[in-house]
This record gives structure tokens, sequence and C-alpha cells, in this order.
């Protein structure tokens, strides 16, 4: 038994350094800002939408925090606000973990960054509303 701790030790540290460059103090940009560093590469995404659930067909919005690898993979994908409150907060974090990135131009060394995405639910056709809604989802702390 003793001489399997340090070979467990050892797979850990292993593993460790082998995944992605994903800074706990990455750099947090707005989204706004976003393709200074990282250029979306899908066109499509999958997410996973409930059958049943509060407030499904209300128009609003939800604010996911992820932090985007060295890999150009999403991580630490989660809910930071819903307005108004649903159910739709498993759906928004499930299309955020299928974005894929590319490094832009200015980033050609691949540095990971914190962002948000803001996930829009039966938004209505008028710009001005649209805006409105989406607003209650910005989130503090994310430089331009």
């Amino acid at each position: 038994m003793s001489t399997m701790f340090p070979r467990l030790a050892f797979s850990a540290f292993v593993a460790l350094a082998a995944m992605p460059a994903v800074a706990q103090d990455a750099k947090h940009v707005s989204p706004d800002r976003l393709p200074s560093y990282w250029t979306l590469a899908n066109t499509s995404v999958d997410a996973d939408v409930p059958n049943t659930g509060s407030n499904l067909n209300v128009p609003g919005c939800t604010a996911v925090t992820y932090t985007i690898g060295s890999d150009g993979k999403t991580y630490n994908a989660k809910v930071a606000k819903t307005v108004p409150t649903s159910d739709l907060g498993p759906t928004a974090v499930s299309i955020v973990r299928n974005f894929n990135y590319r490094p832009s131009g200015m980033n050609r060394q691949a540095q990971p960054v914190s962002t948000y995405y803001v996930v829009q639910f039966n938004m209505p056709t008028d710009p001005a509303e649209r805006a409105r809604l989406t607003k209650a989802c910005d989130l503090a702390g994310y430089q331009g």
C-alpha cells in the first residue's frame, strides 16, 4: 500500500501537467473585448432544453461565467445571474460548455481569459426592449 500512494500521486501530477492552462487568475475580459483575445469557432451549438419548469416561455436572460483555456475550450461554466428567475440556467450552461474558440491575432500565445456570455431566451423582436432585458444580465468586474 505504501508504494501505491507515490505512484498515484505521480499519476495525478502527470495528469495535471498534461491539462491545458486554465489559470485561476486568468484576466477578466468583458464580452465586448473578447474578440481581441479569442474568436468563437462554432457556427452552432447544441443545448439541453428542459421539457417543463418555471418561466420557460418568459423573455429573459442568463449570464454564464466561464474560462477559455489555452486549448480554446470552455471551463468552469457557471450561472452567475438569471433574470427573471427560471429553470433555464442549466440550458445556458450547456450552450457555453459547447463553445470552442481560436486565439485571435492579438492573442497568439493563447492566453486563457475569464469572461461571461449572456444567453437570451424568448426575446421580443423590438431591439430597444431586447437591449433593456439583456442589460439586466450584465456582470460587474470584467474590464472593458
